[in-house]
């Protein structure tokens, strides 16, 4: 978004990310709490767009704390999108942001792989039910205050800058940097949708400049890879021999998962471009140099 000429502010309480990330970057930084409405509601005022990324993130934080869960991804992006619906008051406009939420597939659940916009959601973790209600809430702001939202179902995201993140790709480099080994839950038969940072991050720039509003998206790569076949990738982009250890499947995970990704195809005229092996040295590279 800088590169193309915006001006960015960015809303974190860092309770994850680092402000580091930003330091050499030309951002208006503002620390604060998504939960604090009227904090938000002071803050997210005269922007042109909205891109909603602060969560609870993953299932197993969701099992261990259920209510925390619900407040951040369900009244968190309540209070955010109050604040996008007000400013219209606030600045005697009828320019609304253009709003984008990232979730995931976590709200399909027991659907059967691939993942797509019109099977009917069945959670099966709190982490599942939070996110499906925050997509609930953004397509009711659309319906009833013409409020531009856009749902973005995310497969696995991974790449530069996110060792602070759980997720599985950051987790197996920090495993090899830090530890020696890998570690496995389940079986390694389970498989995911892995899609790079920068492919990501171009869908969101084609949706904030789009007409389009009151929409679900799958953001993937429709490539259905196994955990055995990704560490097998990440032992040669890593030229390493890591121990790999086993344990059980965590409770909540989605078992198979992949995308169907003809509609953001269609409406934004958006594709993928790093295929899995190429993004993960590029990931590589960023965690070998910290």
């Amino acid at each position: 978004l800088i590169g193309l000429g915006y001006k960015v502010s960015v809303l974190d309480n860092f309770s994850v990310g680092h402000q580091t990330y930003l330091n050499k970057l030309p951002v208006n930084i503002i620390d604060g709490d998504i939960l604090d409405r009227d904090f938000v509601l002071n803050s997210v005022i005269d922007f042109d767009g909205v891109v909603h990324l602060a969560a609870q993130t993953g299932v197993p934080g969701s099992l261990v704390d259920p209510y925390n869960d619900c407040e951040v991804n369900v009244l968190g992006t309540l209070n955010v999108l109050e604040a996008c619906r007000l400013m219209k008051d606030k600045l005697d406009t009828n320019n609304l942001p253009k709003f984008i939420l990232a979730s995931s597939n976590a709200p399909l659940g027991r659907q059967d792989p691939p993942a797509t916009e019109d099977k009917v959601p069945i959670p099966i973790s709190p982490y599942g039910a939070s996110k499906l209600s925050a997509e609930s809430y953004c397509l009711a702001y659309y319906g009833s205050w013409d409020l531009d939202t856009i749902v973005f179902r995310f497969g696995n995201v991974y790449g530069p800058f996110s060792r602070h993140k759980s997720s599985v790709v950051a987790e197996f480099f920090k495993g090899i940097i830090d530890r020696g080994n890998i570690t496995v839950h389940g079986d390694g038969n389970q498989t995911r949708d892995f899609i790079y940072v920068g492919d990501l991050c171009r869908a969101v720039v084609l949706a904030l400049e789009s007409d389009i509003g009151g929409e679900v998206y799958q953001i993937a790569t429709g490539i259905e890879t196994s955990i055995t076949e990704l560490v097998e990738i990440i032992q040669e982009v890593s030229s390493s021999e890591a121990v790999i250890n086993s344990s059980p499947r965590r409770q909540g995970d989605i078992v198979n998962n992949y995308s169907v990704i003809t509609k953001a195809n269609e409406h934004l005229a958006w594709n993928p471009q790093i295929d899995l092996y190429k993004g993960l040295e590029k990931t590589w590279e960023w965690f070998n140099q910290k």
